[in-house]
Parts: structure tokens; sequence; C-alpha cells
């Protein structure tokens, strides 16, 4: 069995009020939506990220993205009115935490060079 892609899945308690904000932090809106309460988006260089709507488990998710400039990601989520909750750098990797409306997480990292 050979794994080829990813879909990460973020349960909403109401897809129509977290839409908004999803479309401002992926800078467009969805490039599915295969049924009424899903809207996915998919990345360039593979996987995607599924936005449901699911009472019972809304804001209980998270999903970590790997960006190549961290700063000039939290920068323009910045402009979207959007800021992290807390920033990290460790030894393999810096991080920005946010969080939606309903509480859940999403991390966006960058590797640090020379470190794998």
């Amino acid at each position: 069995m050979t794994i080829t892609n990813a879909l990460a899945g973020i349960a909403v308690d109401d897809l129509a009020a977290a839409l908004p904000w999803y479309e401002r932090v992926f800078g467009r809106t969805a490039d599915a939506r295969p049924m009424a309460d899903v809207a996915e988006w998919k990345f360039s260089t593979g996987g995607w990220v599924h936005v449901s709507t699911d009472a019972d488990r809304a804001g209980a998710s998270s999903v970590t993205l790997i960006v190549d400039d961290l700063g000039t990601h939290v920068a323009a989520l910045e402009t979207q009115g959007i800021s992290p909750v807390s920033k990290r750098i460790g030894d393999y990797v810096k991080t920005a935490i946010y969080r939606d409306p309903d509480g859940n997480q999403l991390i966006f990292t960058q590797p640090l060079k020379n470190t794998y």
C-alpha cells in the first residue's frame, strides 16, 4: 500500500458562518464544494483541507500546514484581520498557531534550514 496524498478534516458548527474566515486564511474560495455542508481547498504540491459541518466535533480539530516563508504568511493573514494566538520557534521549525471562530487549531509551520 502506498499513500499518495492526504485530506485534513476540520469540523465546524456552521459552514456558512465559517466560510468567510477560511476564505481569508486561504486567500480564495473553496476549490470544491462536493456537498452543501463541505468546502475543500487543494494545495499545489498535494493535500487538501476539508471543512465540514459537524456540530458534535466542532472546535476539536487541529491541522498543521507547512509554508515556505512563515513571516510573509503571518503578515498576509494580519492584513486580513487574522492574528496568531501564539508563535513558537523550536529546534527544527517555527510556527504560528491560529484558532478559527469555532476554536479549531490551524498551525502554520516553516522548517528551519539545515535541520533535517
